[in-house]
């Protein structure tokens, strides 16, 4: 108890130590956010083209990243297919679509839900680079929105989807939500699969940012096997999806509290539980 005890004050000590420090990183960080954003933005609102925004938003975002000491890692990059497709992947923290805009190539558009357009600077940013608002709680616009980005598909955009929709505190999965699998079934394109590790961690939900490392990885491509029913082909991509992400991302299944201990290889079985509950 006694070394137990100690070892609790030492890290109480630290933790107040490092206090000033964590704070004018923070700090850092903001203003290097806010200086390299409104860069962005300028250049975005004269840049004619989007694919040239795209391209603008990628150096941006790579530069801030590296600035910030968040260098990002993207792992098995030839797993991208050169033509149309959709990704998907976890949602850990707010960091995760600088995340994307810096490893993924410009001619990905964004999928992204509605409240983002409201947030000042990234709203504007994401307006001038072809992002699609999607509703979340107004069914009627909600259909409508879905309906937008399913024509978006089948003319051919590569799309970027966080099917979770949001994040908590909390590491872990969440259940998926169609649009995703519905747009890549829809227009015949393959679906990408991808996950993120260490934006949590880099930046917490309501906590202050640290430094370090932030890796993506590319997990192997899925397909529609050929005449298999519409409704079907959807929910079996969305279920084999989430599988892969929720055995490579090594986080609790947060859809299914009980079972998030059972070995890797009943993934499949729980991901498809979860996304029908």
């Amino acid at each position: 108890m006694r070394a137990e005890t100690r070892a609790k004050h030492l890290a109480t000590l630290r933790a107040l130590a490092l206090a000033p420090a964590r704070v004018a990183y923070a700090l850092w960080t903001l203003l290097l956010f806010l200086a390299v954003g409104c860069s962005a933005l300028l250049l975005l609102l004269v840049l004619p083209a989007v694919g040239r925004r795209r391209a603008a938003a990628r150096a941006a975002a790579r530069a801030f990243l590296r600035l910030a000491g968040m260098p990002p890692t993207l792992k098995f990059p030839e797993r991208l297919p050169a033509g149309q497709c959709v990704v998907v992947c976890n949602h850990a923290s707010y960091l995760d679509g600088i995340v994307l805009t810096a490893a993924l190539p410009a001619r990905f558009g964004f999928v992204i839900k509605r409240e983002m357009a409201a947030v000042p600077l990234a709203g504007a940013l994401l307006r001038r680079l072809g992002s699609e608002f999607v509703e979340r709680f107004d069914r009627r616009r909600g259909a409508s929105d879905a309906r937008r980005v399913l024509r978006n598909a089948v003319q051919g955009h590569s799309l970027v989807f966080f099917p979770e929709g949001t994040f908590t505190r909390a590491p872990g999965l969440l259940r998926f939500h169609t649009g995703a699998f519905a747009s890549a079934a829809r227009a015949g394109c393959p679906l990408v699969p991808a996950v993120l590790r260490g934006t949590r961690r880099a930046l917490p939900h309501g906590g202050l940012p640290l430094p370090g490392p932030i890796e993506m990885e590319i997990l192997a491509p899925l397909t529609v096997a050929h005449g298999e029913a519409a409704d079907h082909a959807v929910a079996d991509l969305r279920d084999r999806a989430r599988a892969a992400i929720l055995a490579a991302l090594g986080e609790p299944d947060l859809t299914c509290c009980d079972d998030t201990d059972r070995p890797p290889d009943t993934a499949p079985a729980r991901s498809a539980r979860a996304s029908r509950s």
